[in-house]
C-alpha cells in the first residue's frame, strides 16, 4: 500500500515536471521562438497556452513592445567647430526573433549597436550644419535622416528602428561659459550701435528744430518790424497831421516832453535867462 502511495505521488510530481517542462504561456507583449539542440523549430507570436517538448526543447522569450534605447549624452562638433552635448534616444521593436537571436543574441547587444549606429549617424550629419542651424530649423531634419539610415543599417538584426529622436542639446560648460560672455559682449555691441544712431538722430532732430526756430523768430521778427513801422508811419502821419495844424501848440508839447525827461527832482540846470527852453516855464502865453 505504501509503495502504491508512493509511486502515485511520484507519477504525480513527475507529471508537474513535465507539465511544467512542456507547457507555457506568451502574453501579448511578447513573442518567443522554440530551440532544439540549436536549431529553429518554430516561431510564437500569438498570446496564450502553447506547448514543447519537454527537456529537448528550449523557450526563448522575446519583446513584441517597442523598446527604447536611451544612452548618455554625447559630444559632437558642428560645421562651425563648436562642440555640444546631444542626448538621443531610439525607439524600436523587434520584428524577426530568429534573425534578432542569431545576429545580436539579446537587448543588451541590440542596444549596443543600435547607439553605435545612431551615435555615427548624428557625429555625420551635425558635422554637416552650423549650431545656429541647428537650434533654429534643421534639427527635425537631423532627427529624420537618422531614423532612415538607422532603420536601414539595423534591418538586417531582425530589427525595426521606428524613430532616433534628439531629446535636448547643450553646450559644454566650459564652452557655454564662453558663448554666453560673446552673446552678452555682442548684445552690448549692438546696444551701443543703436543708442549711438539714436544720439545722432536726436541731434539732427534738435538742429532742425532749432533751425526752425530761428527761421520762425526771424521771421516773426521781421513782421513785427514791418507792423511797427508801419504803425509808427501811421502815427507819425496822423500826429504831423493833428501838429500841422497848430505849430505852437505841437512846440509846447514837445518841450513839456523835453522838461518830464530832463527836470527831475534832484536835478540842477544852469541856462541864460533868456534860453528858448525856458519860454514855457517864464510864461506859457509868451511867444
Amino acid at each position: 500500500m505504501k509503495i502504491t502511495v508512493i509511486v502515485l505521488v511520484g507519477l504525480i510530481l513527475a507529471g508537474i515536471i513535465v507539465l511544467s517542462q512542456s507547457a507555457y504561456i506568451i502574453p501579448e507583449w511578447g513573442q518567443g521562438i522554440i530551440l532544439q539542440f540549436g536549431a529553429m523549430k518554430r516561431i510564437d507570436r500569438d498570446p496564450g497556452l502553447h506547448f514543447k517538448t519537454p527537456f529537448l526543447q528550449t523557450l526563448l522569450r522575446f519583446e513584441k513592445r517597442v523598446l527604447t534605447s536611451d544612452t548618455r549624452p554625447g559630444e559632437y562638433l558642428t560645421l562651425d567647430k563648436k562642440r555640444i552635448l546631444v542626448d538621443h534616444i531610439v525607439r524600436w521593436e523587434i520584428l524577426d526573433p530568429l534573425q534578432f537571436y542569431r545576429t545580436v543574441r539579446h537587448e543588451i547587444g541590440a542596444r549596443s549597436r543600435m547607439d553605435d549606429i545612431a551615435s555615427g549617424r548624428l557625429r555625420q550629419e551635425i558635422a554637416k550644419h552650423n549650431f545656429i542651424d541647428i537650434v533654429r530649423e534643421v534639427r527635425e531634419k537631423i532627427m529624420e535622416s537618422v531614423s532612415v539610415e538607422a532603420r536601414e543599417r539595423v534591418e538586417p538584426f531582425g530589427i525595426h528602428v521606428l524613430d532616433v529622436r534628439i531629446k535636448r542639446f547643450d553646450l559644454p560648460d566650459e564652452v557655454e561659459t564662453s558663448v554666453y560672455a560673446r552673446m552678452r559682449a555682442e548684445r552690448e555691441r549692438i546696444a551701443k550701435r543703436y543708442r549711438a544712431e539714436g544720439e545722432e538722430a536726436a541731434r539732427e532732430i534738435r538742429a532742425g528744430a532749432n533751425k526752425e526756430k530761428e527761421i520762425l523768430l526771424a521771421q516773426a521778427y521781421e513782421k513785427s518790424q514791418k507792423e511797427r513801422g508801419l504803425g509808427d508811419a501811421r502815427a507819425a502821419a496822423v500826429t504831423g497831421k493833428a501838429f500841422g495844424r497848430d505849430p505852437e501848440f505841437y512846440a509846447f508839447m514837445r518841450k513839456l516832453e523835453t522838461y518830464e525827461k530832463i527836470l527831475a527832482n534832484d536835478t540842477t540846470i544852469v541856462l541864460r535867462h533868456d534860453s528858448d527852453l525856458l519860454r514855457y516855464l517864464e510864461s506859457p502865453r509868451k511867444r
